[in-house]
């Protein structure tokens, strides 16, 4: 088994710790220089997270959860949890087109309609997942906590989004910061 992907990527994060138990091989791709050939090649999206399982290959971190529950004998998520991964990847989208905007040279802070929809995204996903995570959504550990931690680590690691506002999500990351191979995939290392 082979996961494709970088360091930094949330989305690559998510996996990193679903699979923290299991034997497979890491590749870390510059994915936005050195490497766009070598991601082109396993994945037509150019997104990460890409995981290679035989002759399985599979290009979607969502799906890729799905593909693990299955091949491992997790129970499904429920709709609930299917929910909460709509609001978290929602959030997590927006944050990651504004980051590569600015990492483009533009200005996300713009009067523009682009930006004022993914800052609109932005302000209604973290309020609803406040809401859950204050009432008690987040406090197991399982794939969606997993991807909010995530989420919430990264916007903090790329210092987009002041998570003082969001007592709750800011709870959920320090509550489950000793879980295993959270360390070990620190997106801070790849810096």
């Amino acid at each position: 088994m082979q996961l494709i992907g970088s360091l930094a990527s949330p989305y690559v994060r998510r996996t990193r710790l679903l699979l923290v138990d299991v034997d497979y091989e890491f590749r870390d791709l510059a994915i936005y220089d050195a490497d766009k050939a070598e991601l082109a090649r396993h994945n037509p999206t150019l997104k990460i997270p890409t995981l290679v399982d035989g002759g399985t290959t599979l290009f979607d971190s969502r799906i890729i959860q799905r593909y693990l529950a299955e091949r491992f004998g997790h129970s499904p998520l429920s709709w609930a949890e299917e929910n909460q991964l709509t609001v978290i990847d929602g959030a997590n989208d927006a944050f990651v087109a504004l980051f590569l905007a600015e990492r483009s040279g533009l200005d996300s802070s713009q009067d523009a309609m682009i930006y004022n929809r993914h800052r609109e995204r932005i302000r209604a996903c973290l309020d609803w997942l406040e809401t859950a995570a204050d009432g008690g959504a987040f406090d197991a550990w399982h794939y969606p906590t997993i991807c909010l931690y995530c989420l919430v680590d990264w916007v903090a690691f790329r210092e987009l989004h002041d998570l003082s506002g969001q007592p709750a999500l800011a709870a959920v990351r320090e509550r489950h910061r000793g879980q295993p191979g959270v360390a070990a995939t620190d997106p801070r290392q790849a810096v």
